[in-house]
């Protein structure tokens, strides 16, 4: 028996746990996505409305999961094991930190002022770079001046954007 008839006897079974587990994970954003979408006009292709993009992107991510949930059938794969909470921890605290000190908070006593861009900007890079288990201080503080540096050109003087850059020092 060859090994082609072997493999088509077994049928379908799971054979990558961790691709499955992606698809279906790709799959439930896009249903969140259109869930929260719903409300938004699609409009036509000669007008654009605000819910095409998103629910575009949806469908894509939907397709694109499925697609990854069937080659979970057909593939060899990797299992599915667990991770990181350090990653999960340091980005999603990045992105905190950067929205509460771009504009400043005031929560009862604690208030932070607006910090802007100049400040935000590296704050989130290091922290986000926390995640990394190789990382080199050096080089993630060359990193996010940079970045900041490059943020700072393309959003607030490429694009106008009205976001503060160093209010407590500049103004601007």
């Amino acid at each position: 028996m060859s090994l082609n008839k072997i493999e088509a006897a077994r049928g379908w079974r799971i054979r990558s746990t961790q691709d499955l587990a992606a698809g279906l994970f790709m799959i439930a954003l896009a249903g969140l996505a259109l869930f929260l979408s719903r409300d938004l006009a699609t409009g036509t292709l000669r007008q654009i409305g605000p819910g095409m993009l998103p629910k575009a992107f949806a469908w894509i991510c939907a397709g694109l999961g499925a697609l990854l949930a069937f080659n979970s059938l057909r593939y060899n794969g990797e299992k599915l094991s667990g991770w990181s909470w350090r990653g999960v921890f340091f980005v999603l605290g990045a992105a905190v930190v950067f929205g509460l000190t771009i504009r400043g908070f005031e929560i009862g006593p604690l208030k932070v002022p607006q910090l802007g861009m100049l400040v935000s900007g590296p704050l989130v890079v290091i922290i986000s770079g926390l995640a990394a288990e190789d990382m080199r201080l050096k080089e993630l503080v060359i990193f996010a001046v940079a970045m900041t540096a490059g943020c700072a050109l393309l959003f607030k003087y490429a694009l106008g954007l009205p976001i503060p850059l160093a209010p407590w020092l500049l103004g601007i």
